[in-house]
């Protein structure tokens, strides 16, 4: 990619600055462009925006599990971990830049933000606390720090029963969230229900149904928490400590702010504060929350792209190459280097490994995400037969094969946490068939596996509904006394 002729240009603050919208809007005034985005869900909602503008012909977008790329667009909307490299556009933007510093997710945040470039500008946004790493790491990118459109305030600890219309309650474990849920139901007539493992399809018939007022209450994970943007007033934390994939941790006031960022849209004030029995937040973090003032980050996590894959021990070896700057850390564990651990450490798939385009594919087939959250060595069986397709005489899947893993997902019968497990194992095999050279007729595979999760989450959003909206004899929804129109 070629360096910017324009420079770097960092917006830096909190939520609700407009610093994604901005970015929108910029990208559309060049005539070509690309944004990453933290979400896959944000990446939709951004993508639904930008072809109401330019049209779909005009537009890409790619996540891990979806890649519609037509003949010659002129703009990509992707997740960061998804954009290309080495595509030449006039303007480049990478959003949530402060995930940098994510244990697992940031080493591929820190590599777009070194290295990926537009041709004439580039924008970072992110957290204000991103400032020192920008200054040491890119010093002659240009800062803007953008204030919050509205204030955010302190409301301490409220009652279930007590909750205002238009509130979003926060936990951090699924199981949670339903028992919330299920509660506020029985107080309040119903809620609409966020969680990362939602299709963008699912989420957006949920958001749809709370912000067209026919239920007054969301009940969300972190996932409210990237942008997403939605009629909140007030977010109330039901849970400070969650499970970050290894173990549980109190949240840093930075983390809760991202999530109480929601409260409030544009230049209307929201309000933050914790669900009884918890405790109210003590009053430094309240404080910090409200004046938006949190520790700056220091250090990045960073892994070499530039991969060695002469041979098993050497793409190891390279995967563990040390930074050339101590604002950079090396990232302690990831799940795609776990899985080549395991893997090479396999002596039937080391007889398959002989030569550097077999390193590299393997390596490829290790970066195939875990949507279903297994143990690890659950997940690495599938990779393990996975490769043992690819790297066979003809180098593709075995359509047959493929069949007798997919078929049997096509199924909208179940409860939410079957057809929710049902999603997530469809987005893994979307996620290969969106590899084309992997399969044969790979457009018959996406469409094939693109139904199933529609017609799966259109059954997901059905249970949801019946679950946690209460309904009169009719089938109807029971509307709260309070219901609003959706504010502009």
């Amino acid at each position: 990619m070629r360096a910017a002729a324009n420079g770097i240009t960092a917006l830096l603050g909190p939520t609700n600055t407009g610093k994604t919208h901005r970015a929108v809007e910029r990208m559309l005034e060049h005539r070509t462009g690309m944004i990453g985005l933290p979400l896959r869900l944000l990446a939709r909602e951004i993508y639904d925006r930008v072809t109401q503008v330019v049209g779909e012909r005009a537009v890409a977008l790619i996540t891990g599990e979806e890649k519609r790329v037509p003949p010659h667009p002129r703009y990509w909307v992707c997740t960061v971990e998804s954009m290309p490299v080495g595509l030449d556009v006039d303007f480049v933007a990478v959003d949530e830049i402060q995930l940098a510093a994510h244990p697992q997710r940031g080493h591929t945040f820190t590599q777009r933000m070194l290295r990926t470039r537009g041709v004439a500008e580039t924008w970072l946004m992110g957290a204000e606390a991103m400032r020192p790493m920008v200054e040491a790491l890119l010093p002659t990118a240009v800062i803007e720090r953008h204030p919050r459109f509205s204030n955010l305030s302190y409301v301490g600890t409220l009652a279930l029963g007590a909750l205002p219309p238009r509130t979003a309650v926060v936990a951090f474990a699924v199981p949670d969230v339903y028992e919330i849920a299920e509660r506020l139901r029985q107080r309040h007539g119903g809620t609409a229900v966020v969680l990362g493992a939602l299709s963008p399809r699912t989420r957006n018939a949920q958001v749809a149904m709370y912000q067209a007022g026919e239920v007054d209450y969301l009940v969300a994970t972190d996932a409210i928490g990237m942008g997403l943007n939605m009629d909140v007033d007030r977010v109330v934390f039901a849970a400070l400590h969650k499970f970050d994939g290894s173990e549980v941790r109190g949240l840093e006031s930075a983390e809760l702010a991202q999530i109480a960022g929601r409260a409030g849209r544009y230049t209307r004030d929201g309000g933050f504060g914790t669900l009884r029995p918890l405790p109210g937040l003590p009053a430094r973090v309240a404080a910090a929350i409200e004046g938006h003032d949190f520790p700056p980050i220091r250090r990045l996590v960073w892994r070499n792209d530039d991969l060695d894959f002469a041979s098993l021990d050497a793409l190891r070896t390279s995967l563990h190459r040390r930074p050339n700057h101590r604002a950079l850390q090396v990232v302690a564990r990831a799940d795609d280097h776990d899985a080549l651990v395991q893997l090479a450490a396999a002596s039937d798939v080391r007889a398959r490994v002989r030569t550097p385009e077999d390193v590299e594919l393997l390596w490829e087939v290790c970066r195939i995400p875990d949507f279903r959250k297994l143990m690890l060595d659950s997940h690495v069986q599938l990779l393990a037969a996975i490769f043992e397709q690819l790297s066979g005489p003809a180098r593709r899947i075995d359509v047959d094969w493929m069949a007798s893993r997919i078929h049997h997902l096509d199924d909208a019968s179940g409860d939410i946490d079957t057809l929710t497990h049902r999603i997530a194992f469809i987005r893994t095999w979307t996620y290969v068939v969106n590899h084309e050279h992997w399969v044969p007729d790979a457009e018959h595979w996406q469409a094939l596996t693109r139904g199933i999760e529609d017609r799966c989450s259109d059954a997901l959003h059905e249970r949801l509904t019946e679950r946690f909206v209460a309904r009169e004899h009719s089938g109807a929804a029971v509307v709260p006394r309070s219901r609003r129109a959706v504010r502009a």
